[in-house]
């Protein structure tokens, strides 16, 4: 079995045996025994880390001073750490075992960084690879489920994934290993231990090769995860258009991609859409603008020819003051920069949607910055006549998870000065009479 496991950790290049040195997770169980063992008879440099959680009373106790002399027998650096696993669970909303997940990973790191250690390796196996592709099918998964459990992840190393439960129990026994046994992994209130013990028999009497054959599937499953990978890498390229306020993505190049819900679904990963919704998504390209989609982070609505997907606290702002020869406005989302100009012979007008030149004579102090409202209205530099906000915005395409976000600059007297990022007002256009110039930039 060693050389099995030295040649998997070869084939994936997990870790360097001679010159790295790993954070070693044991709970005292069969499985992170045998792991302790297997590198130490491959000459692996290593640390033991071992978490209480506080769930088992003595029983965890003994756990940890077992693990604590399996250290010392080899001699090799301790480090246990007692956690509230409830209070943490009740604090976060989440279950006990997602708890004890989430607060284990966290420490290991913490442990790995602060050590000075390569990688932290775990002590998974072929059969609970077999058992998480199931559980994932089971709940409902893309390519990346179906692949189980990888066997490098950042940091994190498995060394014993290619072998199988049989061959490592077969290794305790003829190195007469002793090993702590967790009454937890036989409790039925537990999904896996359901699967583990009512459906895997079944599928094992199909198929006695049960755990390799998954493992070879989840291998070529791998693959075809790194083929759509570099797809959606590829559509993103053409198709996805990212900026400060939103990302965009073109709906006619979308359209023309094989598997048009899963290359968006993938696109969309990040933002935390559903594959049911995406496919919603899709039945609406060829709807009117304006459909909606909402993620529990981010919204994306239909507009014209692409989707325009915005984070959801991007939210309306409240309404904030600039006093005279106040040279700064740093609010959420927006920092404006002031600086008041005397007009000469050099000055030049600046120019761009994200600067306003502004007659600091026309204006009356305090300004105001606010979102614009319903029934708003200014004269759009180089226009005499008076247009609504709203028409305004129509006419620049803005998207509609977009308007809400668009504030204007007032003149103390409620006038509007700037539609800011867009147009600035006639009213207070710098024009031959204006001495002073007040220059407002969107930074």
């Amino acid at each position: 079995m060693l050389d099995q496991v030295r040649q998997f950790i070869q084939e994936h290049a997990l870790f360097n045996l001679e010159t790295d040195t790993l954070l070693v997770a044991v709970s005292g169980g069969q499985d992170s025994v045998a792991l302790a063992e297997v590198l130490h008879q491959l000459g692996a440099q290593f640390a033991v880390a071992h978490c209480h959680f506080g769930l088992r009373g003595d029983e965890a106790d003994a756990d940890e001073q077992f693990v604590r002399k399996l250290a010392k027998k080899y001699e090799v650096p301790y480090f246990a750490e007692f956690f509230q696993t409830k209070a943490f669970a009740e604090q976060e909303g989440i279950s006990t075992q997602m708890a004890a997940r989430a607060l284990r990973y966290e420490w290991f790191e913490r442990i790995r960084r602060t050590q000075g250690l390569t990688y932290v390796a775990t002590a998974h196996h072929q059969r609970d690879a077999a058992e998480t592709m199931l559980l994932n099918l089971t709940h409902g998964t893309g390519l990346a489920g179906l692949h189980g459990i990888p066997p490098k992840n950042g940091h994190i190393v498995r060394p014993l994934l290619g072998i199988g439960k049989p061959e490592l129990f077969e290794y305790l026994v003829e190195n007469q290993l002793m090993w702590r046994e967790d009454a937890s992994n036989d409790s039925p209130v537990y999904q896996r231990n359901r699967l583990r013990q009512e459906v895997l028999p079944v599928l094992r009497d199909i198929n006695p090769n049960l755990d390799q054959t998954l493992q070879f599937t989840a291998e070529r499953v791998g693959g075809a995860e790194e083929i759509v990978r570099r797809y959606v890498q590829d559509t993103a390229a053409e198709a996805q258009r990212t900026e400060a306020d939103a990302t965009y993505l073109d709906i006619r190049l979308l359209q023309k991609t094989a598997a048009t819900a899963l290359v968006l679904h993938e696109l969309l990963r990040p933002f935390g859409f559903s594959f049911p919704v995406v496919k919603d998504m899709v039945a609406a390209f060829g709807a009117e603008s304006g459909r909606r989609f909402e993620s529990p982070t981010h919204r994306l609505v239909k507009d014209r020819e692409q989707l325009v997907i915005t984070p959801k606290n991007l939210t309306r702002f409240g309404t904030h003051q600039l006093q005279a020869g106040q040279e700064v406005l740093k609010i959420d989302g927006l920092h404006l920069r002031l600086e008041l100009q005397e007009v000469t012979e050099t000055f030049e007008v600046p120019r761009g949607k994200a600067v306003a030149a502004l007659d600091a004579d026309a204006l009356k102090f305090p300004l105001i910055v606010r979102p614009w409202q319903e029934g708003d209205w200014f004269m759009p530099i180089g226009m005499k006549g008076k247009k609504k906000i709203s028409d305004f915005l129509i006419d620049q395409k803005v998207p509609l998870n977009l308007k809400d976000n668009v504030q204007v600059l007032c003149s103390g007297d409620g006038k509007i000065a700037w539609v800011i990022g867009f147009r600035p007002d006639e009213r207070f256009r710098v024009n031959d009479d204006t001495e002073r110039v007040l220059v407002v930039k969107r930074m």
